[in-house]
């Protein structure tokens, strides 16, 4: 039996890579490039200061959340290194409501560390889709990390650059996708920049 170069590239293309539990079908490459764009169009509205269209991204029970993460004993980082959504303390802990606030008062110009506002540019990359529910050719929700790389520079010489991973919780709505669930992994374990109060 005579095997084509068609026939190779359609079980390449259904071939799970690496470490990876989801399939690598058509419709998992044609998913991860809608959440890609949807990652890209995200960024453009932050960078563009346009938050209240940012806010309707999110949907209305979104959990927005940035732990501190702490220096610990080799062995201890899983229990350990980020501090838990809900308990102690953290850098966000939000939900719509706070992060709506959060924009009100960006957008009355006499927020004391956005006056000016800052000059700010998201970098998405590394988007992976980890989960599909109920399946990954008629997904409803989707589970998909990703790493960031933000720069924001503000009035004439300060200058912070943020580094971390987002892991999501989307939703497909009558709206489209939309953030459910959203941590943030910050690379650091001391905050590095004055204030902290750019969107991830």
């Amino acid at each position: 039996m005579t095997t084509t170069v068609q026939d190779q590239d359609r079980q390449q293309q259904a071939a799970p890579a690496t470490n990876a539990p989801i399939e690598r079908s058509a419709a998992y490459y044609r998913l991860k490039a809608d959440v890609e764009d949807f990652y890209y169009h995200e960024a453009d509205l932050l960078d563009d200061r346009r938050f209240r269209d940012w806010l309707e991204l999110l949907t209305d029970d979104i959990s927005y959340f940035m732990p501190i993460r702490r220096n610990v004993k080799f062995g201890q980082q899983a229990a350990r290194e980020n501090t838990k959504r809900g308990e102690g303390i953290s850098w966000f802990d939000e939900d719509k409501w706070t992060l709506t606030k959060r924009v009100e008062q960006i957008l009355t110009g006499v927020h004391y560390a956005e006056e000016p506002l800052s000059r700010i540019t998201h970098m998405v990359s590394n988007v992976q889709i980890k989960g599909a529910r109920p399946q990954i050719d008629a997904a409803r929700e989707l589970d998909v990390t990703s790493r960031f790389l933000v720069y924001q520079n503000r009035v004439e010489y300060e200058t912070y650059i943020f580094v971390g991973r987002r892991n999501d919780t989307l939703r497909l709505t009558d709206n489209g996708w939309k953030i459910a669930r959203r941590e943030i992994l910050l690379e650091q374990n001391i905050l590095l920049a004055k204030n902290l109060t750019t969107f991830f």
